[in-house]
């Protein structure tokens, strides 16, 4: 594979890029650009939307393309994140764009993007007060599931297709691993 340059920007540079879907990401103030995921990643996120969206009755659901500009340096697009109704570290300004970190972030492991996602996206989320982070292997069909204790977000555990797991930020609310595979 070609190595290929590093562009750094400016969080004005980066909003001044035009509209696109293609995964678009700004990492410590470096420009990351993604192909579009394979069509099982897609239908894993779409399984989900719909799981979530009839399993929560309060806050607010999104999936990517959305912009959740975390600081300065970092503009990310998890894969899908839910905002709380009571949220205090993240909001929607100007009816536009996501500020602060969700209270729950999704992401959908696949191998260009795996590393990021255990690894400095895992910093950020944790670093800005994200509640709870969920990776999805799609290969393995599992869930891994952390949760914020004070300022660190602590593995849960790894929950296959056959069990279910308690989502820590909404009472009686269980995610059913195997709705997510189907």
């Amino acid at each position: 594979m070609a190595d290929v340059p590093k562009i750094k920007m400016t969080k004005a540079e980066f909003m001044a890029l035009p509209e696109t879907n293609t995964p678009t990401e700004l990492i410590n103030g470096e420009l990351i650009v993604s192909p579009t995921p394979v069509d099982r990643h897609q239908e894993i996120v779409g399984l989900l939307h719909i799981l979530l969206h009839r399993l929560f009755h309060s806050g607010t659901l999104r999936l990517s393309p959305a912009d959740v500009h975390i600081s300065e340096e970092d503009t990310v697009q998890p894969d899908l994140f839910w905002v709380s109704d009571a949220s205090t570290t993240c909001v929607l300004a100007d009816g536009k764009y996501w500020h602060g970190a969700p209270d729950l972030v999704v992401e959908v492991l696949s191998p260009s993007t795996q590393k990021r996602d255990r690894g400095i996206k895992f910093d950020l989320y944790e670093q800005h007060g994200t509640r709870e982070y969920w990776l999805i292997d799609p290969d393995n069909q599992t869930v891994e599931v952390y949760r914020r204790e004070t300022d660190h977000l602590r593995r849960i555990g790894l929950f296959d297709q056959e069990q279910m797991f308690a989502f820590g930020l909404l009472p009686d609310v269980t995610i059913p691993v195997g709705e997510i595979f189907k």
